[in-house]
């Protein structure tokens, strides 16, 4: 499958709705089955400056967790599931059609619900599985992760990015006006770079993915994500599917991967986009340092402030803004750039209870505003 040539790399955009106040957004997963419920949260909550999502429900099975869901929108490559997740096949079966049909229901709904509630957002963020994640989690025929092959991989990256243009039209028709953020997911992307993925038989680990090629992959698919429609683009960091691709752990390992999550979040914001999703408990200084750059040059920072934890109250306020704001100062970093921070949880929801959720999400809002109280301070 081939795509356009893309334009020459653009430049980040500092987010002009927000150039005032430090907002909040969700990452995406919602506990339960309900999609009427997660929609009236997300938009009843994130009113603007803050910023609303599609979200999705992990809870409701096959084809609504995260590989399926974004499986569900590529052109040419249709799937289904095997004992060992998700596979390619030669034409849609019942898998596919389910994947599709719930992402179509949760468009239906959103349209349904921002009609109903007069909750008509001004903007909306949807999320996907980058293609690198999405490579690792889906299989070829004879059973191997597209991850191994270069040709899958690049045949995985374009066909999701051109797909992403029938999925902008459906949204822009339920919510008619909004201007759209797309949060690309890559939880795999230290793994990858590190070459610690294990293959199927568990016995050997996937070669190491090049840097240069994953600096070409994201800047074309950030490039056609632009195309397709969307206003702004961020890369998330975050690993909410840790667990769901098993791996062997050893301390070589882990230190290769810590090394290569830096690598990752360079190439990131090399890649033209607008903002860089992350858990602010995986940063140190050099990470910091790397962040600090990004906001003086316009790039916004998407920080995962607010743990997720079942069965526990999110910290106060005060302690996750002192969590903030002791590296911004240590850095020397002006309180008026505050306002280039999206505040977030630090994972997807689905984990918790609805009111688990809620709590977390009214938590990263209070952040948001106490950040800006002192932005104007």
């Amino acid at each position: 499958m081939s795509t356009s040539p893309s334009p020459s790399r653009p430049g980040p955009h500092v987010e002009t709705r927000e150039t005032q106040e430090v907002s909040a957004t969700a990452l995406g997963p919602w506990p339960g089955t309900d999609p009427v419920e997660a929609a009236k949260v997300s938009l009843g909550l994130f009113t603007a400056p803050h910023l609303p999502s599609l979200a999705d429900l992990p809870a409701r099975g096959i084809g609504s967790d995260a590989i399926g869901r974004t499986a569900g929108i590529l052109v040419e490559l249709p799937v289904d599931v095997q004992p060992y997740g998700w596979r390619f096949v030669d034409r849609p079966g019942n898998d596919h059609r389910r994947a599709v049909s719930a992402l179509s229901t949760d468009i239906n709904v959103l349209a349904d619900v921002a009609g109903a509630e007069d909750l008509q957002p001004a903007a909306l963020k949807l999320h996907l599985t980058g293609p690198l994640t999405l490579a690792a989690a889906i299989h070829l025929h004879y059973g191997e992760r597209a991850l191994r092959d270069y040709g899958a991989r690049r045949d995985v990256a374009q066909s999701l990015a051109a797909g992403l243009v029938a999925h902008v039209q459906k949204v822009k028709a339920a919510v008619p006006g909004a201007e759209l953020t797309l949060q690309i997911d890559e939880p795999e992307v230290a793994r990858a770079l590190a070459g610690t993925i294990p293959t199927v038989s568990g016995y050997r680990t996937l070669r190491s993915i090049p840097a240069s090629e994953l600096r070409h992959s994201w800047t074309e698919f950030v490039s056609a994500a632009r195309n397709a429609g969307f206003a702004r683009v961020a890369i998330n960091l975050s690993n909410p599917l840790r667990g769901q691709i098993s791996a062997t752990s050893s301390l070589e390992s882990e230190v290769a991967e810590t090394r290569s999550w830096r690598t990752a979040l360079e190439l990131a914001l090399e890649s033209g986009i607008d903002a860089v999703a992350l858990p602010l408990n995986n940063l140190d200084t050099g990470h910091w340092e790397q962040l600090a750059g990004a906001l003086e040059s316009g790039v916004g920072v998407w920080a995962g402030t607010v743990p997720v934890r079942t069965g526990e109250l999110p910290p106060s306020y005060s302690a996750l803004v002192e969590r903030i704001m002791r590296p911004w100062q240590g850095l020397g970093l002006p309180a008026a750039l505050l306002n280039r921070l999206r505040i977030t949880p630090e994972t997807g929801l689905a984990a918790v209870s609805p009111q688990e959720a809620r709590a977390i999400l009214n938590r990263t809002l209070e952040v948001a505003g106490a950040l800006t109280e002192l932005r104007h301070a």
